[in-house]
């Protein structure tokens, strides 16, 4: 595993942790068999190679040395780079992109998830075609002595990435459908949905576990949880809701990744709590908090939506950092000091949530026509009707809801 410290990136990650996080995204992968790690100082990325011919040879000695058949590479490398690497070294390479995609065709389950994988794969997988054919005067289609060139190996190549891109995106489009006619009946449900979101490995799944009693692969490792999952639950103080699962976020996601994982994310979006799950006990804490809040901003999700930090395997951090924490929490109102793992803070989580959605239930009176009928049993279907009287011209309502149907509402 090769961290590259790049100087000159602007983006650049502290490079300890960083390789932490690669290493731990490696040891995701079933069959891997983690080595060597190490940080290579980069002053300048070499265009051909990334490294110069000095860090190039070392590596190739530890190559041998250790018997090594893949090399990951904790960042972006140009197809290229790849295929210089890949001649230079005689191993497989992959980088950062690559490993995310092998660990997300590992992990998805869903019909959604297999095809979001394999569109993020052909994506990534057309602007690397240089690897396949360096030589670009071998022809296809023609013998290329009569009407001049045919098709090369790499045109038909992407042709037939292009073709399978625009029948995983058929076959998406339905998916997707099924997933908002899904949507569309748990509106109509009364729960409010409350979120669980946070950087990969933070806990969410374990938490989600321990609220709901389900079995959903909870393992100290990236990315166990890439499918969302939702479960209709009865929190402590009798107040339903439903809990969404969803999958972790990471530092530097591949901009395939973002995008076809999108639609995933879309319970976030719906949301009228989100808990925002932190591991508190890891020294890049607050970087990755950074990273989710990023995230959650990309994705449009709304500033008026509450949210509740969830400093979580709080039993994992030292006696005295833990007291601190806990004594930190106690001065800000948006913040629970849980472990998922040892439910301590859980009975406290619950109460303070069913406060939240209480408290974000507004009341208001309506005035309906006649010819509203639609309207009316719109809002008896979610039961956010407290009263009603018939007049001459309509129905006069007492309702309470959240500001998420008062939105749905304001659209009919």
């Amino acid at each position: 595993m090769l961290h590259p410290d790049i100087q000159t990136d602007p983006e650049r990650r502290e490079a300890g942790p960083a390789l932490d996080e690669a290493t731990a995204l490696a040891l995701a992968l079933p069959g891997l068999d983690v080595v060597a790690g190490e940080v290579v100082n980069v002053r300048q990325p070499q265009p051909g190679t990334l490294f110069g011919t000095g860090k190039m040879d070392e590596i190739k000695a530890l190559i041998s040395a250790q018997d090594i058949g893949l090399v990951l590479i904790d960042g972006p490398v140009t197809p290229v780079q790849q295929r210089n690497l890949e001649e230079a070294w005689k191993v497989k390479l992959l980088d950062r992109t690559g490993l995310i995609l092998e660990i997300f065709a590992d992990r998805a389950a869903t019909r959604e998830g297999v095809l979001q994988v394999e569109l993020a794969a052909l994506s990534y997988q057309r602007t690397r075609l240089v690897r396949a054919w360096t030589h670009l005067e071998r022809q296809r289609g023609g013998l290329g002595f009569v009407g001049g060139p045919g098709e090369t190996q790499i045109e038909a190549d992407r042709r037939a990435i292009d073709e399978a891109v625009t029948r995983i995106r058929r076959q998406l489009s339905k998916v997707t459908k099924t997933r908002a006619l899904h949507r569309a009946s748990r509106a109509k449900v009364p729960f409010p949905v409350v979120a669980l979101v946070g950087y990969t490995n933070a806990g969410k799944s374990t938490l989600f576990n321990r609220l709901t009693g389900a079995e959903v692969m909870a393992k100290d490792m990236l990315f166990a949880t890439l499918d969302p999952t939702m479960r209709a639950i009865e929190l402590a103080g009798g107040v339903k809701v439903i809990l969404s699962d969803t999958v972790g976020f990471i530092s530097a996601l591949p901009t395939e990744l973002v995008a076809a994982f999108r639609a995933t994310l879309e319970e976030v979006l719906e949301a009228d709590l989100i808990l925002h799950v932190r591991d508190i006990a890891s020294p890049a804490t607050e970087e990755q908090a950074e990273d989710v809040e990023r995230i959650l901003e990309s994705l449009g999700v709304r500033e008026d939506v509450p949210r509740l930090e969830l400093w979580n395997k709080i039993d994992l951090a030292a006696p005295e950092q833990a007291d601190a924490l806990r004594n930190q929490a106690t001065r800000r109102e948006d913040v629970l000091v849980i472990s998922a793992a040892s439910a301590e803070g859980l009975d406290a989580l619950q109460e303070v949530v069913t406060a939240h959605l209480e408290g974000a239930r507004s009341a208001e009176s309506l005035n309906l026509a006649f010819s509203e009928g639609r309207k009316r049993a719109w809002l008896h279907e979610r039961d956010v009707v407290e009263q009603e009287t018939q007049g001459e011209d309509g129905w006069a309502l007492d309702v309470r809801w959240s500001l998420r149907q008062k939105a749905e509402f304001d659209k009919l």
